[in-house]
């Protein structure tokens, strides 16, 4: 059926069959295609894509409950994969005390034993029921602080840069909790990563403008509650986790637009891993005396 209506777009005549309403005048079909292949996709502040759920942050509250109940049925993962810099095992199984040059017939576990997966799955462990009302209280706390700041920055940061954030934050935390707690005494619990969403839900709310009364008090509260805790709970893994996710959430509402913005969030990223590493790697060899764990 011919038509005297002209595409907005390519000035050809479209049959009725073919004609999209656009927001001024029509559009024919393969121009109504071109269009939607050249609109570019909404970014977050600091240029990831819009998340417009808490996906990520829901599946870490699930990765949270699973080990929780593992821990449950298996109250041995606890003793495997919470963050341990050293400790000796005797030959009757009993737990002593870390020392370079043990007798051959004890064997070191932790970190200084090339355990280093305990630096990242002790963020997802949490105390036992078993140590009474503040055990529950532990994973159910951290639980809801995760949900509230997970929800908010998320979305702002996208979910890349967001997984990137916790994984750091959490690593953060217990190289801090290695470098300067004792070493024999183990840790466990996401608030490392809680504090590092904490920062960066500081920081991007005075990257955007917000208004700061909420985020002031909120922050405060925050670091009071490092300072009154510090006989409770691990203050090293707060302080480790915070000042990681300022650092790279930094980096990220700051980069400067363009093509290599990205290329400067990742560098920090990896500086930030690298930095990590380099620490952790120091103190297991201050705790060998320079040698390799037997």
């Amino acid at each position: 059926m011919e038509s005297h209506v002209r595409c907005t777009r390519c000035d050809r005549y479209i049959c009725p069959d073919c004609m999209r309403e656009a927001s001024v005048g029509h559009q024919c079909v393969e121009c109504v295609k071109e269009g939607a292949r050249s609109v570019r996709q909404a970014r977050t502040v600091v240029g990831g894509r819009i998340a417009t759920t808490p996906f990520v942050t829901s599946v870490l509250i699930g990765l949270n409950v699973l080990a929780y109940l593992a821990e449950v049925v298996r109250p041995e993962i606890l003793d495997r994969f919470a963050m341990l810099g050293a400790r000796l095992i005797g030959p009757d199984g009993g737990y002593y005390v870390y020392e370079p040059g043990y007798p051959s017939d004890f064997h070191a576990e932790g970190v200084v034993a090339g355990q280093w997966e305990r630096l990242l799955t002790s963020g997802f462990l949490h105390l036992p029921p078993t140590e009474g009302t503040f055990g529950l209280l532990h994973v159910v706390m951290n639980m809801l602080s995760l949900w509230q700041l997970g929800r908010i920055v998320e979305p702002m940061l996208g979910r890349v840069r967001y997984i990137a954030l916790y994984l750091l934050s959490t690593l953060g935390g217990s190289v801090f909790v290695l470098l300067l707690t004792d070493v024999n005494v183990e840790s466990v619990g996401a608030s490392g990563a809680i504090f590092g969403l904490g920062a960066a839900y500081y920081v991007l709310a005075r990257r955007v403008g917000a208004d700061m009364r909420g985020v002031n008090r909120f922050m405060a509260f925050l670091l009071l509650w490092l300072l009154l805790s510090a006989g409770l709970t691990s203050w090293q893994g707060h302080l480790g986790g915070l000042l990681t996710g300022a650092a790279v959430t930094l980096a990220y509402a700051y980069a400067p637009r363009g093509p290599r913005r990205v290329l400067i969030q990742v560098a920090v990223c990896v500086g930030v891993l690298a930095l990590l590493a380099v620490v952790a790697v120091a103190k297991v060899s201050e705790l060998t005396g320079g040698g390799v764990a037997q």
